[in-house]
């Protein structure tokens, strides 16, 4: 009796059952991932062009979370990975880049560390919870109405500021609000924005979905 050996995966298969929806998430994730290594090159640089470049990134990033699925509606057709390629891209762009940016422009006490992992492990719970309860969101029609917690992508408003704040020469040595020495450990208070935006996510606060 012959054996059954599973049939070898055609060559570029996957990327042939992308839609066009997919590729604008794709980009919303090379954003996030050059937006992180950018932050990267700042610190060994201290170029603060790879700064900015780290900065505008983001945002733009969030230009292609909007597109992609508003083309996704415009043309009526989805993959079925699009959903758990949106959650993976915006856990880089919207989740890990800007804890990494905050590090880049000076927030690397060990407080202040301990935050903006908290703040990471908070946009992939508040994914992760909207994947698992979206079906059960939905109306008749398929649409989810609301959100619990705010979106991930709203950390765009922590990059904003972070952007002002380098505008006006206050990060780095210089940094806004300075900074707390506790028990031998340093938090900078503009951590903390970082701190509210995690639990926000994670709250079970409802937001209406435009």
């Amino acid at each position: 009796m012959a054996e059954n050996t599973p049939a070898k995966p055609k060559p570029f298969s996957m990327i042939r059952s992308f839609v066009a929806a997919d590729f604008l998430t794709l980009g919303n994730g090379f954003c996030g991932a050059g937006s992180v290594l950018s932050a990267m090159q700042y610190l060994v640089t201290a170029d603060s062009r790879w700064l900015v470049t780290a900065m505008v990134l983001l945002p733009l990033a969030g230009i292609f979370d909007f597109a992609d699925g508003r083309v996704a509606r415009w043309r009526h057709r989805s993959s079925a990975i699009g959903a758990d390629l949106d959650s993976l891209a915006d856990v880089i762009s919207f989740g890990l880049a800007p804890a990494a940016l905050g590090f880049a422009v000076g927030l690397r006490g060990a407080l202040d560390v301990a935050i903006l992992l908290y703040f990471v492990a908070c946009g992939i719970s508040r994914l992760a919870r909207f994947n698992a309860t979206a079906d059960a969101l939905a109306d008749d029609s398929g649409k989810v109405k609301y959100f619990e917690g705010t979106p991930i992508p709203t950390s765009v408003v922590i990059v904003m500021l972070l952007a002002v704040l380098h505008s006006q020469g206050l990060l780095g040595a210089n940094i806004w609000l300075g900074a707390w020495h506790v028990g031998g450990l340093v938090l900078h208070p503009l951590t903390i924005i970082y701190a509210l935006s995690g639990s926000a996510m994670i709250s079970t606060i409802r937001f209406p979905k435009f």
